[in-house]
């Protein structure tokens, strides 16, 4: 335990020291940082050798992998401690954002009503609560209403609150949903008589929050987790048994896949879903026969991946064929790939994303050079068109749309000068009907703003997307600071969308971009085959060409520049802090998956072995040299790094806490500058932060606070 008190008297210190430094202004361009000469917490170094192929890496922190350790929950107090102490005069700039973002936000607001089964359903909040009300009003809006779930008074006696999944029974009368108390993702479904208000007996622990309702309005399928909190069974209940004895409907074998329960838009069937990165496996029941036997409805094959859903017959979006994805029906009973019919081709310049059916019409989202288009066409043949957002730069979707005989679509829109908009869209007569506008408090006007969208040239000659907004009056002259924030991995598209809390940046001076490098599918499913697996490094050089191209044009400079991502857009922030720590002023990096060769290796960890198609395995040596050569936490070295800014959750069910803690100790002893390197450990979150409407913007104060201070922008207001 003599660790431990060294890691308290060291915090304590730092504390000490830090509590006379004169605050920042944006008169005195100085970073308080660059004046510290206290000595941050050190994690003991004790030697592991892990060997793979022959090879053998030292990891002297290898055992803060352990969290009941009591050393390792005081080196992360430690890490906060000195973290609080170095922006103890920041304290009032961050309360100054929080209140500043808070205080954009509409507190009593409601979402548009969704009808769904003669019910218009809905959520609204009240002035000061965290969480949504539930609520629903039968037949007309006029009703009066029905409150299913207040989520605030649910959550008090918790510091973490997550309800998800909220699904009535078909009679209306059984409210289902999932709660998570801890972070970890993992939920228990409890269920509520919406006539009476009582809560049944009926409680299933650790699922992952997802199930299905059956249409006997007494039966529920669900997904079970295992240690690794992959999806490895479906399971069903039926009201008023036992849970403990709820027998196995389906049990994946495979520890490569991940499995869905799910229902058709028809409402006819029952899906499961069987998901690997590169194929897929459908299983169907008839609803209305929950003890039924399911039916394969596409036998899996290696890189064959499509997915289902079903209105007045089967539609099947696939990549049998088509890179981009196509559409593809099939009829009742006769569900395997050889007897799909063509509905949409492939196209090699449109992505298909993905599709919503109705009785008339076929909804499709077609993502063209990076932006998505949301294209109506009817069964007939005599309507395809295109939905005009008016902008050039923007991101769209369908949004919940329960009934399939319906004239009215629901649409999603933004971009990052439009706050959220939901538009009805009459699928006939095209008219297009604006529900609500996201309301952006504190004055805020659109026309303030400047969006634009430019393309770096990588270094292997590719067109690499930029989407870039600014206050009016920003100068391109290199002397602005700028936020480049990018993902990269998964197919995952980072799309120009709206934030009302970047205001706090972009009122302050910064520009911020997001760069549409490879490993997403911004432009169409080689984008993000060209940036995994043994192409990955694509991904860090095109956020490294995209950095060098906003210097050269001028957008900002390298003492000016700024780099931003989480999870797997972490592991991003780790490597290109590796390749060019002189590009960047300053680098947060979210919960970053950072240990990159260790964590695939260890097939315990949550999610390891559903993700070795995204990035290898590295029990293969082909692929462990691989990832071993582009691995942050491997490829430290003793130089200079940049300022640092690096959180994580210790519930963290999708990048575990000790990935970057092992990675900040390591720094620490490598690292040749006097930049700050803080550490910020979340001990009541996991991978999403804060549960609540405004809780979670304390860390994005802390951001915030973090860059504008490294740009000499801090001046606390009044």
């Amino acid at each position: 335990m003599k660790q431990v008190t060294t890691f308290l008297c060291c915090a304590m210190f730092i504390f000490a020291a830090c509590k006379n430094e004169p605050a920042q202004t944006a008169d005195n361009q100085t970073s308080m940082y660059e004046k510290m000469t206290a000595q941050p917490p050190l994690a003991e170094a004790k030697p592991k050798d892990l060997t793979e192929h022959g090879h053998v890496r030292n990891d002297p922190w290898y055992w803060l992998n352990d969290r009941e350790n009591p050393e390792v929950i005081a080196y992360l107090n430690a890490e906060n401690a000195y973290k609080d102490a170095l922006m103890a005069d920041l304290k009032d700039v961050q309360e100054e954002l929080f209140q500043e973002i808070k205080g954009r936000i509409k507190e009593k607001d409601e979402s548009v009503p969704q009808l769904d089964n003669g019910y218009w359903y809905y959520y609204r909040y009240v002035e000061g609560g965290e969480y949504p009300i539930h609520c629903r009003k039968a037949k007309k809006l006029e009703a009066p209403e029905e409150i299913m779930l207040d989520v605030n008074e649910a959550a008090k006696p918790y510091d973490y609150f997550s309800a998800v999944g909220l699904d009535v029974s078909t009679d209306n009368k059984i409210l289902a949903y999932g709660v998570d108390t801890l972070s970890r993702r993992i939920y228990t479904i409890v269920f509520k008589n919406l006539e009476t208000g009582e809560m049944l007996a009926d409680i299933i622990p650790n699922t992952d929050g997802s199930f299905v309702w059956a249409n006997d309005n007494k039966t529920v399928f669900y997904g079970v987790k295992d240690e690794t909190l992959r999806v490895v069974e479906i399971r069903k209940h039926r009201l008023g048994t036992d849970p403990a004895k709820d027998p196995v409907v389906y049990h994946e074998k495979d520890a490569t896949f991940d499995l869905g329960i799910d229902k058709s838009k028809s409402k006819k069937y029952l899906l499961i879903s069987a998901t690997q990165t590169v194929s897929n496996e459908y299983r169907y029941l008839d609803a209305n026969t929950p003890d039924g036997q399911w039916t394969v409805f596409q036998p899996r094959e290696r890189n064959l991946e499509y997915s289902v859903d079903h209105g007045d017959k089967w539609y099947i979006r696939t990549n049998m064929g088509a890179t981009n994805f196509k559409l593809m029906s099939a009829a009742e009973g006769k569900t395997g790939k050889a007897d799909w019919q063509e509905v949409i081709t492939h196209r090699p310049d449109v992505f298909l994303e993905s599709f919503t059916l109705f009785k008339t019409h076929l909804v499709l989202e077609e993502r063209i050079n990076g932006i998505v288009n949301i294209r109506v066409k009817s069964w007939d043949g005599q309507q395809d068109y295109k939905v005009d957002f008016g902008e050039d730069s923007y991101v769209a979707w369908a949004g919940n749309n329960p009934e399939f005989d319906s004239k009215l679509v629901r649409l999603n829109y933004t971009s990052m000068t439009t706050p959220n908009t939901v538009f009805d869209v009459n699928l006939v007569s095209k008219d297009k009907k604006t529900m609500k506008v996201q309301e952006v408090l504190g004055g805020f006007d659109r026309s303030n703003y400047v969006s634009e969208r430019v393309y770096a040239t990588a270094r292997d000659g590719v067109k690499v997307p930029i989407s870039i907004v600014y206050k009016k009056g920003f100068k391109k002259d290199g002397t602005q600071p700028l936020l480049l924030y990018a993902y990269g991995s998964y197919g995952s598209s980072m799309d120009p969308y709206f934030s009302a809390s970047r205001l706090s940046l972009l009122d302050r001076g910064f520009a911020y971009a997001i760069a549409h490098i490879r490993g997403g599918q911004e432009m169409g499913r080689q984008w993000y085959d060209d940036g995994k697996l043994l192409k990955k490094k694509n991904t860090f050089n095109d956020f490294v060409d995209c950095g060098d191209f906003l210097v050269a044009q001028k957008y900002t400079g390298k003492d000016h520049l700024f780099a931003m991502g989480g999870s797997a857009g972490g592991l991003l922030m780790g490597a290109v802090v590796n390749m060019r720590p002189d590009l960047f002023k300053g680098v947060v990096a979210s919960v970053p998956f950072v240990d990159v060769v260790t964590t695939m290796l260890d097939e315990s960890i949550p999610l390891t072995t559903f993700e070795w198609d995204e990035w290898g395995d590295p029990h293969k040596k082909e692929y462990y040299d691989y990832m071993l050569s582009y691995s942050p936490y491997d490829q430290v070295e003793k130089k200079d790094y940049p300022a640092m800014l690096v959180t994580t959750g210790l519930h963290d069910s999708q990048v575990q806490y000790f990935e970057p803690a092992k990675w900040v100790a390591k720094l620490r002893t490598m690292k040749t500058d006097k930049n700050p390197l803080l550490l910020h450990t979340n001990m009541d979150a996991g991978h999403g932060g804060q549960s609540g409407r405004f809780r979670a913007f304390r860390e994005v104060a802390l951001e915030y606070a973090f860059m504008l201070d490294l740009a000499g922008k801090v001046k606390v207001k009044g």
